[in-house]
């Protein structure tokens, strides 16, 4: 691990540590606060000139807040003449607008993308992307991992009996296929149609779940009002109980609520996302670590080793 450091911002900082414990390396020295008007404030108090440095950060909410003190970081580790930088991203925000689906809409995705180019990354880190073709609105490498791995093994611990994987909509199929090929289970897919952001109306299964457990597989749980319309569908079609796993938990809105009210047996997300106190409250949330995923990854960043090994 020699000439290699790891920065954190203030987003996840926990995982950062916990990354930074896989991988017994500590965590580099810097100063992040705020000046007295709101600006961000950074300074990095080590040498990194010649290191290759990987800073961890997700654009989570506050999404702003946090991108910025990205850009700012890599703009820092970029003067310090650091040899390469590695921004280490868990959760990639902005990635919804991916592309022109309504007139005068922006690409918000290849927007992010270009600022932290310019702020100074020279490779990118992350996972579960929204949308796979993000990777290519970058001019830099990008190497984009998957929870699958930790959601699997999780699952495949249970052994639960007339499994069915669900996809809540179209364009989640391919992600729900490779689960349910790994866990030797079923496919079921929701017709679901978006009227507007945030509002989704289940139309029909296409599928067999009567009588199975049902487990819905997404890359992410917002305000968890497609969660809640999908569970009740299956369980009026049939499904004995529902499970849910994802790897972003953003939980805005009203998301932790609808979950704890739903008729869910266990939502299980990774940390990608910090976890609010209420959200780490409800008995029904497992948080599953991420952490080792992300440092066999950065050792083989490191070493210049394949990190395809990580992928299922």
């Amino acid at each position: 691990m020699n000439g290699m450091k790891i920065f954190s911002g203030n987003s996840n900082r926990a995982l950062a540590e916990e990354i930074c414990r896989y991988l017994k390396v500590p965590l580099g020295d810097a100063l992040l606060g705020r000046f007295s008007d709101g600006e961000i404030q950074f300074q990095i108090l080590e040498n990194v000139r010649g290191a290759d440095v990987f800073v961890i950060q997700s654009t989570c909410p506050p999404v702003d807040s946090n991108l910025m003190e990205l850009l700012i970081m890599l703009d820092a580790f970029r003067r310090a003449s650091a040899q390469r930088i590695t921004a280490v991203i868990p959760y990639f925000g902005y990635a919804r607008q991916d592309r022109k689906d309504k007139p005068r809409v922006p690409i918000s995705a290849k927007l992010v993308a270009d600022l932290l180019t310019t702020a100074g990354a020279s490779r990118i880190l992350t996972m579960d992307l929204h949308a796979g073709q993000i990777q290519g609105f970058f001019s830099i490498p990008v190497d984009h991992l998957f929870a699958a791995p930790v959601l699997v093994e999780y699952f495949r611990r249970k052994a639960i009996p007339d499994l069915v994987v669900v996809s809540p909509d179209a364009g989640g199929v391919e992600r729900a296929r490779a689960y349910a090929k790994r866990l030797n289970a079923e496919l079921a897919i929701i017709d679901k149609r978006r009227e507007r952001a945030n509002v989704a109306e289940v139309l029909h299964i296409i599928g067999e779940v009567k009588g199975r457990t049902a487990l819905i597989v997404d890359d992410m749980i917002d305000t968890a009002g497609t969660l809640t319309e999908v569970t009740e569908a299956l369980l009026e079609g049939g499904v004995r109980e529902v499970y849910a796993c994802c790897t972003h938990a953003v939980f805005s809105g009203p998301a932790i609520e609808r979950i704890e009210h739903a008729p869910l047996r266990e939502v299980v997300v990774t940390n990608t996302i910090p976890l609010s106190p209420r959200g780490q409250q409800v008995a029904k949330i497992t948080c599953l670590s991420v952490a080792p995923l992300l440092g066999e990854a950065i050792r083989s960043i490191h070493e210049e080793t394949s990190v395809s090994r990580l992928f299922i």
